[in-house]
C-alpha cells in the first residue's frame, strides 16, 4: 500500500522536478506551466498554474489530495484551494537550509524519506567539495547576480549562499536577507557601479539575459566586469528554483564561472 497523497497538483517547478528523482511521478496529476525539468513532465502532465495565478477548475478536475506551492506569493491561489476542500502544502524555503527541509518534507510525504536522504547526500557531498576547491582561491571575485534588469534585483538567499560556495562574493548580501524581490531592487545602477563587480550573472526571469544591454547602460563601461567581458546568464530554472536544480546544475554554473574567472586572476 502507498501512503501519503496519491494525486499531486505541483504549483511550482521545484517539487516536480524532486519528485521524478524520488521516482514518485505517478503521484504527479498536474503541474506548473513554467515546468522544464524534468523535459519528459511537460509531455506527461498537464499543466494547470502559471506562478501568480492558476486554473482552479482545471486543477479542481484533477481531484488532486494534495496541492504543492510556493511562497506568499501562492497565498491567494492555495487560500482559494483550502476553501474547495484541498489539502494545500505551501513552502517557503528561502535558504540552502530551508531548501533541504522542503525536499525532506517532500519524500518523506510520499514515502521516499531514505531515498530522499540519500539523494541529498550526495548533493550536500557535492557542495562541500565545491565549496573546498573554492577555499583554495587566492582571491574571490565580487559577483552581481541581477534577477531582473528593469528595475535592477539582486540575489535572493539561496543563490546568494551558492555564490559563496561557488567562490564568489556577492556584491549586495544585505539584499539576500529580504524575502521579496521587491525588497532586493537596487533603484539607483550607480550603487551597482560603486560596487564595482568583477562578474554579472543574469537570470532575467521569463527573459533572454542580454549582456550587451548591461555592458551599454550608462557609466557601466568602468565596471570591471563590463571592461573585461565577464557577463553570464545562468538561466533561471536552474537557479532560481529553490530545489535540486539550484543545489546542482545551478551552482555548477556559479562555480565554473568563478573558477574560469579564478584563472587568469591570480
Amino acid at each position: 500500500m502507498r501512503y501519503g497523497p496519491q494525486r499531486i497538483v505541483c504549483m511550482t517547478e521545484e517539487t516536480t522536478e524532486w519528485l521524478y528523482l524520488l521516482g514518485e511521478e505517478s503521484r504527479i496529476v498536474g503541474i506548473s506551466g513554467y515546468t522544464v525539468r524534468p523535459p519528459r513532465a511537460r509531455a506527461e502532465k498537464p499543466r494547470v498554474s502559471a506562478f501568480l495565478s492558476a486554473k482552479i477548475d482545471k486543477i479542481l478536475e484533477l481531484q488532486p489530495d494534495c496541492v504543492f506551492g510556493f511562497s506568499d506569493l501562492q497565498a491567494d491561489i492555495a487560500a482559494e484551494l483550502i476553501r474547495k476542500g484541498v489539502q494545500v502544502t505551501v513552502f517557503n524555503q528561502r535558504s540552502i537550509a530551508e531548501i533541504f527541509s522542503m525536499m525532506y518534507q517532500v519524500a518523506a510525504m510520499v514515502g521516499q524519506g531514505e531515498r530522499g536522504l540519500q539523494l541529498m547526500q550526495v548533493m550536500q557531498d557535492r557542495l562541500a567539495a565545491i565549496a573546498q576547491a573554492a577555499a583554495g582561491l587566492k582571491r574571490r571575485p565580487r559577483v552581481f547576480f541581477e534577477e531582473w534588469d528593469e528595475p535592477h534585483i539582486s540575489a535572493i538567499a539561496w543563490v546568494s549562499e551558492l555564490l559563496g560556495v561557488a567562490g564568489g562574493d556577492d556584491c549586495f548580501p544585505e539584499l539576500a536577507r529580504m524575502a521579496m524581490g521587491k525588497d532586493r531592487i537596487i533603484a539607483d545602477g550607480v550603487q551597482i557601479i560603486e560596487r564595482n563587480p568583477d562578474i554579472i550573472i543574469g537570470s532575467w526571469c521569463g527573459k533572454k539575459f542580454r549582456p550587451e544591454k548591461v555592458a551599454a547602460r550608462p557609466g557601466w563601461e568602468n565596471v570591471n566586469a563590463v571592461k573585461n567581458g565577464q557577463l553570464f546568464e545562468i538561466k533561471s530554472a536552474d537557479i532560481l528554483q529553490p530545489g535540486p536544480a539550484a543545489l546542482t546544475d545551478g551552482v555548477e554554473q556559479l562555480h565554473r564561472i568563478v573558477m574560469d574567472w579564478s584563472a587568469t586572476h591570480e
